[in-house]
C-alpha cells in the first residue's frame, strides 16, 4: 500500500527518455512499492504526443498526464482523470518550467526537488536542489547553499540501459536524423545520401538507423521517399523504400544500399557498438557521448526554416502559423552565426571533441570524412578515449532520488 505520492514534472521526448527513465529506476529501487510514481508533462514545442505513453511504458511509473491537461492541472489542481494525491509527497522537476514544480507542489503542500542542468532558479521558493556539477552551485547566495547538492550529469547514465546484443563483427555506422518533422526532412534524405557514397567505397560497412519510440515506420518512409519529401532535392534526389518483415525492416535505395531500421529502445546495446554515427543535434548527442561513440554531428542549412526544434521563446515562435517559417529562418540564422557548440560532448569539454559540420552540406564531402576515420581507427579510439574523460560518472539517477527519499523521511516511514 502506497503511503506518499512522487509527482514528477517533465516535458518534451529528451527527458522522458534520458532523465525521467533512470530517474523512476533509482526511485523504485530505493523506496520500493511504499510510493506513487506520477508524471505529468508540461507543454514542449519538441513533444511529438507520445510523451505519455513512453512513461507509462516504464514499469516503474503508476500513472501519467499529457501535456494538454498540463494548464488546467497547474491553475486549478485537476487532472483529466481526476487523480487523488496522498497528504504527503514530493514534486520532482526533471524537464519543463522550474516555477511549474514549485507552484504545482506549493498547492499540494508537498516539497519540492529540482534537477538543474545549467540553472537552478527560484532558490528562495525550492525546498532541495540536485544540480549537475559545482558550476551551478557557484551562482547560488550562500544563504541558500544547504539546500544545494552536486549529484552529475543525468545524461551520463545512458550505458546502464546497454542490453546485451549479439556482437557485430561488421564496420558498422549509426544513423540518427532526430524524430521531428524538421529534422526528419533533412536527417533522412542526407543520411542516406552519405551511407550510399561510403558504402560504395567500403562495400563491407553496414548502417543502422534506430528508430525513435515516437516516430512509426511509415511516417520514417514518406521522409526517405522523394516523392513525399521535397527537402530530398537538396540532396540529389535520394529517395528509399520501406521493406518490412516480421523479423527486420530496412530502407532500400536503388543502387540497393540497405539501411537497417532498429525498433528496440533505448537502441544503446547496437549503437555503443558502432564505429562512428551520424547524428543531429539533441540528446542523441549526450547519449552517444555517454556510450563513448565517436560521432560526426551534421546541421545541414539547404533549408534554413526547416529547422524549428528550438527549445524555449525561439522554438514557440519558429512553429507559429503564417509567420513561423520568418521566424524559423531567423532564429536560425542568428544562431549559426554565433558560432556557438551544439553537441553535448562539445558543451561539456567547452571545445570541439567531435565534429560539427554546419552549413550547406554535401554527401561526399561528409562521406569522405566518414571514409578517413574508418580508415583511420585511431582516430576513432582518440575520440572514444576523450569521450569517456568528459562522460561523467554515473550515479546522478541514485543520487537525485536519495534527495528525494532525503525529503519524504520526515514525512513517511518509507
Amino acid at each position: 500500500m502506497t503511503q506518499a505520492d512522487i509527482l514528477i514534472l517533465s516535458n518534451g521526448p529528451g527527458e522522458v527518455t534520458t532523465w525521467v527513465r533512470p530517474v523512476v529506476k533509482a526511485l523504485r529501487e530505493q523506496l520500493g512499492d511504499g510510493v506513487r510514481i506520477s508524471v505529468v508533462l508540461s507543454p514542449c514545442p519538441n513533444a511529438s504526443g507520445k510523451e505519455k505513453a513512453i512513461a507509462l511504458s516504464y514499469s516503474e511509473v503508476d500513472r501519467a498526464q499529457g501535456a494538454e491537461g498540463f494548464f488546467e492541472f497547474l491553475l486549478w489542481g485537476k487532472t483529466t482523470q481526476n487523480w487523488d494525491w496522498h497528504d504527503r509527497g514530493v514534486v520532482l522537476f526533471l524537464g519543463g518550467d522550474q516555477f511549474f514544480a514549485i507552484a504545482i507542489a506549493k498547492r499540494l503542500g508537498y516539497r519540492s526537488v529540482i534537477y538543474a542542468e545549467w540553472d537552478a532558479r527560484w532558490h528562495l521558493l525550492g525546498d532541495r536542489f540536485g544540480v549537475m556539477n559545482a558550476g551551478v552551485m557557484a551562482k547560488v547566495k550562500p544563504q541558500y547553499a544547504s539546500k544545494f547538492t552536486v549529484v552529475g550529469d543525468l545524461m551520463a547514465e545512458a550505458a546502464q540501459f546497454s542490453p546485451s546484443v549479439p556482437q557485430e563483427t561488421q564496420e558498422l555506422i549509426g544513423i540518427l536524423p532526430g524524430s521531428k518533422p524538421a529534422k526528419l526532412a533533412q536527417g533522412v534524405p542526407f543520411g542516406l545520401a552519405v551511407a550510399e557514397y561510403v558504402q560504395q567505397k567500403r562495400p563491407q560497412t553496414r548502417f543502422i538507423l534506430p528508430v525513435a519510440p515516437t516516430l512509426d515506420l511509415q511516417t520514417l518512409a514518406r521522409f526517405a521517399n522523394a516523392q513525399t519529401n521535397p527537402v530530398s532535392r537538396y540532396f540529389g534526389g535520394m529517395s528509399a523504400e520501406l521493406i518490412e518483415s516480421e523479423e527486420k525492416a530496412f530502407l532500400q535505395t536503388s543502387s540497393g544500399l540497405q539501411v537497417e531500421l532498429r525498433r528496440e529502445f533505448p537502441a544503446y546495446g547496437i549503437l555503443a557498438q558502432c564505429q562512428l554515427c551520424l547524428t543531429t543535434i539533441g540528446a542523441n548527442t549526450a547519449e552517444l557521448g555517454a556510450l563513448s561513440v565517436p560521432m560526426i554531428v551534421l546541421i545541414p542549412t539547404q533549408q534554413l526554416d526547416a529547422m524549428r526544434a528550438w527549445d524555449g521563446l525561439p522554438g514557440l515562435l519558429a512553429n507559429l502559423p503564417l509567420l513561423g517559417s520568418f521566424f524559423a529562418k531567423t532564429i536560425n540564422g542568428l544562431v549559426l552565426r554565433q558560432k556557438r557548440l551544439f553537441a553535448w560532448p562539445n558543451i561539456w569539454a567547452g571545445g570541439a571533441i567531435v565534429p560539427e559540420l554546419v552549413g550547406n552540406l554535401q554527401p561526399q564531402a561528409v562521406g569522405d570524412l566518414v571514409l578517413d576515420y574508418l580508415a583511420n581507427p585511431e582516430k576513432l579510439a582518440q575520440v572514444r578515449q576523450k569521450l569517456r574523460q568528459v562522460r561523467g560518472a554515473p550515479g546522478a539517477a541514485t543520487k537525485l532520488a536519495q534527495l528525494v527519499g532525503e525529503e519524504l523521511k520526515p514525512l513517511v516511514d518509507i
